[in-house]
């Protein structure tokens, strides 16, 4: 029998402020709510939008980090699985529950306000890489390629204008 895949992605805005909290051990764990919006076509060609609301938690050093810098209308990238769990309510009723369990948070940017500290500067809005464990990646810095003049047309085009920033050789990797 073949291995199954639980893998969700999401780019939406956290809804209320994350919710901090510690297990009886110990471990820190964070909730947040996260909106996402879709746009569409209705049957009568009129744009609608449709929001979706997802339980998302992170666990860990990770989630003691994103606590100190999401806020409500934080824009975030979300890399996980989804989780369902049941528990009895007061009343005896069987409840579930299902939540992402993310392995991957990015930040994604959006209104730089929204993210800045009272004492501090704003947050960077460069995606999240090295940002308190937020992508997973070593903090890593993501590099984005240098900016191109505007085309020339296609008779002058040079074969080759792209700035590697190595400084080296042709054999010199541009990643």
């Amino acid at each position: 029998m073949a291995e199954g895949l639980n893998r969700v992605m999401l780019l939406g805005n956290i809804g209320a402020d994350p919710e901090l909290r510690h297990t009886q051990s110990g471990q820190a764990v964070l909730h947040m709510r996260l909106a996402t919006t879709e746009s569409y076509l209705d049957k009568d060609k009129v744009r609608r939008e449709r929001t979706d609301w997802h339980n998302v938690v992170v666990w860990g050093k990770r989630g003691e980090s994103l606590a100190k810098i999401l806020k409500k209308g934080s824009s975030i990238f979300v890399e996980g699985s989804l989780r369902t769990s049941s528990y009895d309510d007061r009343e005896g009723q069987k409840r579930y529950k299902t939540e992402v369990i993310a392995s991957n948070i990015i930040l994604a940017g959006g209104k730089r306000a929204e993210r800045q500290d009272d004492d501090g500067p704003p947050a960077d809005d460069g995606g999240g890489y090295g940002r308190g464990g937020g992508s997973g990646r070593g903090g890593r810095q993501q590099q984005q390629p240098a900016q191109r003049p505007a085309a020339a047309p296609a008779s002058e085009a040079p074969v080759d204008d792209y700035d590697y920033g190595g400084g080296g050789g042709e054999d010199d990797i541009p990643f």
